[in-house]
């Protein structure tokens, strides 16, 4: 409870843009898990903690660059939706090596492959229609972040593993928890914003992130 309340707490505080305050509740959160959790959990329960706020809380920052609204989760979207689609169909079609065998037995090198070009496609799109220039290094984060978002679903799946886990959870009847439907969507959207703030800082993220 002491972690789900944190995150509660830390996700209000972001929302109403106090990102240094939220921070401090996450901390506090994390060395809350870590004192109260069993020992031989203690450090999985510690992570949680800024592992999910970190998740929850990159596109919202994201968002909050009034310059470029919802672009930049558009262009998330796009670029996670288009690698996990084309992964899963490219991986049936092709086959060929496992990726993975010991995390996700049925992910392979060709989805992969397959998922990376089609996060490409999908990047350029939205860059031609939003006007954005400097295509080479749009289709190069795509690459970036498409990777990131195939490795997200693959830590999510040695999660599960470790825990002995089917699914995340029973939010969504049938597809399981949420992290099930948006593991890679999540992790890519952390690394777009730490580049969003690299490069544009917390007046403008999507900035950052979309203009080269």
């Amino acid at each position: 409870m002491t972690g789900v309340a944190s995150l509660v707490l830390a996700l209000g505080l972001m929302i109403s843009s106090h990102l240094l305050a939220a921070v401090i509740v996450l901390a506090m959160g994390t060395l809350g898990a870590a004192v109260l959790a069993p020992s031989e959990r203690r450090i999985w329960a510690a992570g949680g903690i800024p592992y999910a706020g970190a998740l929850a809380m990159a596109p919202i920052l994201l968002r909050s660059d009034v310059g470029y609204g919802s672009l930049p989760l558009i262009f998330l979207f796009a670029v996670v939706w288009a690698t996990d689609i084309a992964a899963y169909f490219v991986g049936r079609a092709v086959g060929g090596p496992k990726l993975m065998p010991r995390v996700s037995p049925n992910k392979t090198w060709s989805g992969a492959i397959g998922g990376t070009l089609a996060a490409i496609a999908a990047a350029l799109v939205v860059a031609h229609e939003a006007a954005l220039t400097s295509l080479f290094a749009i289709a190069t984060l795509a690459v970036v972040l498409s990777a990131l978002a195939q490795a997200g679903d693959l830590f999510e799946s040695f999660l599960k593993r470790r825990f002995g886990a089917k699914d995340s959870g029973h939010l969504i009847p049938g597809h399981g928890g949420l992290m099930d439907r948006l593991d890679g969507f999540f992790t890519a959207s952390v690394a777009a914003a730490l580049i969003g703030l690299a490069r544009g800082g917390f007046d403008a993220p999507g900035r950052g992130l979309l203009v080269w």
